[in-house]
């Protein structure tokens, strides 16, 4: 019986074995959503995706995307908000903490999780600089306190949104990882946050091109980690850590996915969701398409 049992997981692909729906980070479609936001979630829920995380929330009200996602027959477990306020960007994470969880609740999303790390309050590319540059200089300008700056923003809401439903995580690019004094952001934002009260949302991208074995990361981090950005990436993409990537689809690119996705899932991971930077080698939609037929196939 048990030799039959373990035949039977054994064919089972990975989203089929854990039960989790294989899940999209809007962000891959650009603003394609921000168009049409019901044809959109229509194509994701076609292709395959169930779960959705947003990257903002298109300049609509929390009720109407929820709205969307329902027709569709999609769940959104998770919101990004930025640290700080951009044209346009409406819902950060220094917003009251009455309305960051109206709008969680109206999603009916649990996570909300900051994208990135806290810039400058004056911080802006300088004359021929590209955002890359920019963001690199920050961070070097910033040493450590910007980091710890940032760790205590995410312990702040976490403890004030906790008691709400919420939970508060951070993700990473790899600019996390370039050496700080004797240490890099990352190890400064694990050591200054509260477990009890922040998780990561790891980007396997990113992780791979700070030059780091994202299987061994995972499982390293086990405890820490409840969201996974499912990314790969291109067989000539080289280490750096200035926000640089040449990206693939999922399962076209070099990342050991047998390996990631179950070290993932012991580590605590319990939404995964496919996310692409550009550029495109083909329309967004198709890649999103390509890499959830990747996944929904594998078996690991």
């Amino acid at each position: 019986m048990v030799q039959g049992s373990s035949a039977a997981a054994a064919r089972k692909t990975f989203f089929e074995r854990v039960g989790l729906p294989v899940g999209l980070q809007t962000y891959t479609l650009g603003d394609e959503p921000g168009r049409d936001l019901d044809a959109s979630f229509a194509r994701i829920a076609q292709i395959g995706y169930r779960d959705v995380e947003l990257p903002n929330l298109y300049g609509r009200k929390p009720a109407e995307v929820r709205q969307a996602a329902d027709r569709a027959g999609l769940k959104i477990s998770s919101l990004h908000l930025p640290a700080m306020s951009a044209p346009g960007a409406g819902l950060m994470m220094t917003s009251p903490t009455s309305e960051i969880a109206d709008a969680l609740g109206a999603l009916g999303a649990a996570h909300a999780v900051m994208p990135i790390f806290v810039l400058p309050a004056d911080f802006r590319p300088q004359t021929g600089e590209t955002f890359q540059t920019a963001i690199a200089r920050s961070v070097a300008a910033g040493g450590e306190d910007l980091w710890k700056r940032t760790a205590a923003l995410l312990n702040e809401k976490g403890a004030a949104l906790k008691p709400l439903g919420v939970r508060v995580g951070y993700h990473n690019h790899n600019l996390e990882f370039a050496p700080v004094g004797q240490a890099n952001g990352w190890e400064i934002l694990v050591k200054e946050t509260n477990p009890s009260l922040v998780h990561f949302e790891v980007d396997t991208g990113w992780i791979a091109t700070s030059g780091l074995d994202p299987a061994a990361f995972l499982a390293k981090h086990k405890g820490r980690v409840a969201q996974l950005h499912v990314k790969d990436v291109a067989k000539d993409n080289t280490v750096n850590f200035a926000l640089s990537m040449k990206p693939a689809e999922v399962g076209a690119g070099v990342l050991d996915w047998a390996r990631i996705l179950p070290a993932a899932y012991d580590a605590g991971v319990r939404h995964f969701y496919v996310e692409q930077e550009p550029p495109f080698a083909i329309p967004r939609m198709e890649a999103a398409a390509e890499s959830y037929g990747y996944l929904a196939q594998l078996r690991a």
